[in-house]
C-alpha cells in the first residue's frame, strides 16, 4: 500500500506533452483511487495509452477490473485521482463538472445496454435531446436528427415512441441520438446486452458500417464475439492493461 500511494503521489504533477492531431484519445498514467471507510481502492493504477482517430477498439476485463471505472473516465463521466485524460486535444482531467458536462454533450455519443430513451417521447425527440441541451434551434436540431435517423435506417420509424419499437429498433434510435452531434468518439457500452443474437449482429453490422465511415468507436463488452467487430482489444486486468492486442 505505501508503496503503490508513493507512485500515486509521484504521478499528479509530471508534465506531459499535447498529442499529436490524429490522436484522439490519450491517457497519461491514470489512477483512480476510492476511499472506503479507512481502506483505499485503487480501481485503476497507472493506465496509459492512445485511440488514433478513427479507431475501433473494444475495452475488455472481467467485473471488478477497471473496466467500468475507465469506460466512465473516456466518458468524462468521472474525473482521475491523477493523471492525464487527454480527448480530441483536450486536456479534460482537468475540467471542472459544467466544462465536463459541454464535453460529454458536443464530444461523445453514447450507446448504453438499457437505450435510455424516453418513453413518452418519438425517435426523433428522443435523437434531438443533445441538441436541445446545446442550444441547438428546433429547425435546424430536427433536419439534424432526421439526418441521423436515416443513418441507421429508421427515417420511417421517426415517429414512433420505444414501446412500438422492437430491442433493435430501439438501439438504433440510441445509435442515432450518439451520431446526432457528430462527436469525437462513439462510447458504446455492452451494446447488444438486451438484445437476442440475431438481432446483436444487426447491431454489430450497423457499428461496423459507422466505423467504415470513419467514426471512432470505443467498444465496452464482456463478450469475445462481440469484441472481436473491433480491430483492437484493450484488456484491463486488476486496474492496469493486461495486454494491448491488434486484430487487424
Amino acid at each position: 500500500m505505501v508503496v503503490e500511494q508513493a507512485v500515486l503521489d509521484s504521478a499528479i504533477d509530471i508534465p506531459y506533452a499535447m498529442p499529436n492531431a490524429d490522436t484522439v484519445i490519450r491517457t497519461d498514467d491514470l489512477w483512480r483511487t476510492y476511499v472506503m471507510g479507512a481502506e483505499e481502492v485503487h480501481a485503476l493504477r497507472g493506465v496509459s495509452f492512445e485511440v488514433k482517430r478513427g479507431e475501433y477498439m473494444a475495452i475488455m476485463g472481467p467485473s471488478g477490473s477497471g473496466k467500468s471505472t475507465l469506460m466512465n473516465l473516456i466518458g468524462c463521466l468521472d474525473t482521475p485521482t491523477s493523471g492525464q485524460y487527454w480527448l480530441n486535444g483536450k486536456l479534460v482531467s482537468e475540467m471542472d463538472d459544467d466544462e465536463l458536462a459541454h464535453i460529454r454533450n458536443k464530444e461523445i455519443g453514447f450507446v448504453f445496454q438499457t437505450f435510455n430513451l424516453l418513453p413518452r417521447a418519438t425517435a426523433l425527440h428522443n435523437v434531438e435531446l443533445p441538441l436541445i441541451y446545446n442550444g441547438t434551434s428546433r429547425t435546424q436540431r430536427i433536419e439534424m436528427a432526421k439526418l441521423a435517423l436515416g443513418r441507421v435506417d429508421l427515417t420511417n420509424r421517426m415517429n414512433h415512441k420505444p414501446n412500438e419499437l422492437s430491442g433493435g429498433q430501439r438501439q438504433r434510435v440510441a445509435i442515432a441520438r450518439a451520431l446526432v452531434n457528430n462527436p469525437s468518439i462513439i462510447l458504446a457500452d455492452e451494446p447488444t446486452g438486451n438484445l437476442d443474437s440475431q438481432t446483436s449482429q444487426e447491431i454489430m453490422g450497423l457499428l461496423d458500417e459507422l466505423h467504415k465511415q470513419g467514426n471512432t468507436i470505443i467498444l465496452v463488452t464482456h463478450e469475445h464475439d462481440i469484441a472481436e467487430h473491433a480491430h483492437r482489444v484493450l484488456h484491463i486486468l486488476d486496474g492496469r492493461i493486461h495486454s494491448d492486442e491488434r486484430l487487424r
